[in-house]
């Protein structure tokens, strides 16, 4: 536990603000989920990484934490500003399969991500087709003072709240840029709460409503369920930079409308305290997008030979809301720094963790402490970390008890991981371990022959087969990608 305050960066507000808990000793976190369309992204996953960083710094600090985060089953358009196809309904189409079968096996690719990156489970992950009814009763709530409806569907009127657009910046950037129009819309940022099923047309996905048999705007999701599930105001939205721009002033117009709140001059008039989104993963070929065939998911990684918390690594070496660029060579760097830390933490596990008060190792510690408590500055943190680690001359219990203890907020798992278990065969390997160990074997002896020719020319094979030879690694090898 650590009694220092914390200071997160408001994205509404555009300053770091000390976090004061709507509910004393709690914090209600909720956190927008993946559309199960297709598998994520790394990029994606970023998001869930740093989420996931926040609540168990929000729980390191004594909190009692509910995290609650959705699953988008339905009414996620092709456009965010609510143009094109249903994604589901797309997908589904292109599979030949039902919208309930696309959701069910996306949803279970994400979890396994998750867990593959050592992100806790929220408290709850919430559904949102199990959430049409308060759908239903949240959109007839606000109908008559925010929205008008179009042959199309229920649209809601953005000048009907105080300062609509002011999470973007829409009012003085180019934020409103980039919404499309549709045939009979007040405003051009106006929105859909319910999207009527076009005349003709029979969906997978649709109910009955007072517009019409049709699906819910994606928007409507998250403001339903964040407080069916946490109440307005709640603690902390979090959610992508992307989602800053259409989604989130959307939510937010609705909470207002919802709660017949005013300007967002109070914060929490947005159904949220704080909102808060980590910057883009960037990869300059192109790739990260879902559109280009062979997009970069964590299996990906995994079938490069690569541990999935060498990601988790590469995420916490960059401030969540700085952009970060992905290439293989610093992932690689990422996997070499984590193998460090593990073999440093190895050292420990026999130390019996000391009961009772624990002496602080002062300067890692505090620097430790103020990193995290300065807006999440991983970067720093991971560094006090490293300098935790490699203090020497103190009881092994008590280090470990404080390697443990910021590890609980890192979540990289050092004290369970072992070093084998970071080499990661790659799919594309073609030699056999009992190869591997065989040259390794040979190689050892023309070592101690002193016949360096031999034993270079073995180093050159296994290297040249996508195995790293590291002399002095008491593991004897590694794959390389």
């Amino acid at each position: 536990m650590n009694d220092q305050p914390i200071k997160l960066f408001n994205s509404l507000t555009r300053e770091v603000e000390e976090f004061q808990p709507v509910h004393p000793g709690e914090a209600r976190v909720y956190t927008c989920g993946p559309t199960v369309y297709n598998y994520p992204h790394i990029g994606n996953m970023r998001a869930y990484v740093f989420a996931d960083i926040l609540g168990r710094t929000l729980r390191w600090h004594g909190l009692d934490l509910t995290h609650v985060i959705n699953i988008t089953d339905v009414g996620h358009l092709t456009d965010d500003a609510d143009e094109g196809e249903d994604k589901m309904e797309r997908m589904a189409a292109q599979r030949a399969q039902s919208i309930w079968e696309i959701a069910a096996h996306y949803t279970a690719a994400f979890k396994a991500d998750v867990a593959a990156l050592n992100i806790r489970e929220p408290a709850e992950w919430t559904v949102a087709t199990d959430y049409i009814e308060p759908m239903l009763e949240f959109a007839k709530s606000i109908a008559d003072k925010h929205c008008y409806e179009l042959e199309s569907g229920l649209y809601f009127d953005v000048s009907t709240v105080a300062d609509y657009g002011r999470l973007a910046r829409a009012v003085t950037g180019d934020g409103e840029g980039r919404i499309d129009t549709v045939a009979g819309k007040r405003n051009a940022a106006d929105f859909a709460i319910w999207r009527k099923t076009p005349a003709g047309e029979t969906r997978q996905m649709e109910w009955d409503s007072p517009w019409g048999k049709g699906a819910p705007g994606w928007h409507l999701e998250c403001s339903v369920m964040s407080e069916a599930k946490l109440g307005f105001p709640f603690d902390i939205h979090t959610g992508g930079i992307d989602h800053r721009e259409i989604h989130h002033p959307n939510e937010i117009a609705q909470n207002q409308a919802r709660c017949d709140c005013g300007s967002l001059n109070e914060a929490s008039h947005s159904g949220a305290r704080i909102w808060m989104h980590n910057n883009f993963l960037v990869e300059r070929s192109g790739k990260m997008s879902k559109s280009s065939g062979e997009f970069l998911r964590l299996q990906l990684l995994i079938d490069k030979g690569f541990h999935p918390l060498a990601y988790r690594m590469m995420c916490l070496q960059a401030h969540y809301r700085s952009e970060l660029e992905f290439s293989w060579d610093g992932l690689r760097a990422a996997l070499v720094r984590l193998k460090r830390m593990v073999m440093q933490a190895e050292r420990l596990r026999d130390g019996a963790a000391t009961p009772g008060d624990h002496p602080k190792l002062s300067d890692p510690q505090d620097a430790f402490a103020a990193a995290m408590g300065d807006d999440l500055n991983t970067p720093l943190a991971l560094t006090a970390f490293e300098d935790a680690l490699g203090t020497k001359k103190l009881d092994l219990g008590i280090k470990r008890h404080v390697i443990e203890q910021m590890d609980t907020v890192l979540g990289l798992g050092l004290m369970e991981l072992r070093r084998q278990d970071l080499r990661v065969r790659p799919k594309a390997a073609t030699i056999t371990e009992a190869e591997i160990e065989a040259a390794l074997a040979s190689r050892k002896q023309a070592r101690t022959a002193k016949d360096f020719a031999a034993s270079d020319a073995i180093r050159d094979g296994l290297t040249a087969a996508g195995v790293e030879v590291m002399d002095g690694d008491p593991l004897g090898w590694d794959w390389k990608v």
